[in-house]
C-alpha cells in the first residue's frame, strides 16, 4: 500500500487495522481509497473513504454480515447505513480514540468501476480491482444548465410564497438548497473544478464565494429578500455562460411575482 504523504499518523494507524481484518475474509477482494486520500489532500479533519470490493456470489451475504465485520476492528464506537444520501450500500463508522470517520462503501466487484472519484487501490487479489477500474473512467456527475433553468424560475415563486408568508426558517433551507445544487456548482463547472456542492468553495472560488456570501441570510424578511435577489442575480450571471432554452414568460412571471410580493 503506498500512502499519499498528507495521511496522518492516526488515520493510517487505523487504516492498517481495517485492512488487516478486511483482508482475511475470503469473499473480499479489493480494498480501494478514494476522496482525500486519493488525491493526497488530506489532513487530521478528513475522514477515510474505503470501497470494499466483495466477490459477486458473496454480495449480499457480506451486505448482511457487513457490521459484524467491521465490528472486528478495534475502537469502533458507532455505525449506520447511508440511505439518508442514497446509498445503502454504504456504512459510515466512528472510531476512538481519535474520532476518525470512515465510510465502508460495499460493493459487488463489477459495480466499483461505477464511482464519481479517482480511487487508489490500497489491497486486492491476482490484480481484480486495478482490472476493474482499468475498464471505466471515474465520473462525476454534473449540473446540468437546462434541468436547472427549467425549474429555476418556480422555485422562486415557491422561495416567495415562503418569505411573503412568513415562513422564515423553510426559505433559509431552500436558499441553502439553491447554493448546493445550483449556484456553487455551476461556478465549479465552469471554472473546471469538480462540482461537488459547497465543499471547499471558499478556497477553491474566492473571488465568487464573495458574491455567494450575500445569499446567506438571517431568518428575517428583508435578510431573506436580498438574499434571494442575490441568488436570482448570481443565477443570471452564471445561466450567461451556458446554452441553454430560456422560459422567458416564466422568468418574467415569477419575478415580477417576488417583487410584487415583497417590494
Amino acid at each position: 500500500m503506498i500512502s499519499p504523504t498528507t495521511l496522518p499518523h492516526t488515520h493510517q494507524q487505523l487504516l492498517e487495522q481495517i485492512l488487516s481484518v478486511f483482508t482475511q475474509d475470503s469473499r473480499i477482494v479489493g480494498i480501494g481509497a478514494s476522496g482525500s486520500f486519493a488525491s493526497n489532500t488530506m489532513d487530521k479533519y478528513s475522514d477515510l473513504d474505503l470501497v470494499i470490493a466483495v466477490e459477486p456470489a458473496h454480495f449480499q451475504e457480506v451486505m448482511n454480515q457487513r457490521f459484524d465485520l467491521i465490528d472486528k476492528v478495534e475502537g469502533k464506537v458507532a455505525a449506520f447505513t447511508g440511505e439518508h444520501v442514497g446509498e445503502p450500500r454504504l456504512v459510515i463508522a466512528m472510531f476512538a480514540p481519535d474520532a476518525i470517520h470512515v465510510d465502508f462503501k460495499f460493493v459487488a466487484l463489477p459495480d466499483a468501476a461505477v464511482r464519481v472519484d479517482d480511487t487508489q487501490v490500497l489491497w486486492e487479489r491476482e490484480n481484480r480491482l486495478t482490472q476493474v477500474f482499468a475498464g471505466a473512467t471515474p465520473q462525476y456527475p454534473q449540473p446540468e444548465p437546462q434541468w436547472i433553468e427549467d425549474r429555476f424560475w418556480i422555485w422562486t415563486h415557491y422561495a416567495a410564497t415562503k418569505i411573503a408568508r412568513g415562513e422564515y426558517f423553510e426559505a433559509l433551507e431552500f436558499i441553502s438548497f439553491l447554493r448546493f445544487i445550483v449556484l456553487s456548482p455551476l461556478a465549479l463547472k465552469q471554472q473546471g473544478m469538480t462540482p461537488s456542492g459547497v465543499r471547499k468553495v471558499e478556497s477553491r472560488l474566492p473571488e465568487f464565494t464573495k458574491a455567494l456570501k450575500k445569499t446567506v441570510a438571517q431568518p428575517e424578511r428583508d435578510s431573506l429578500i436580498a438574499a434571494f435577489e442575490q441568488c436570482i442575480s448570481l443565477y443570471l450571471e452564471l445561466r450567461e455562460n451556458e446554452i441553454v432554452e430560456i422560459n422567458h414568460q416564466a422568468q418574467q412571471l415569477c419575478v415580477d411575482y417576488f417583487n410584487a410580493e415583497l417590494k
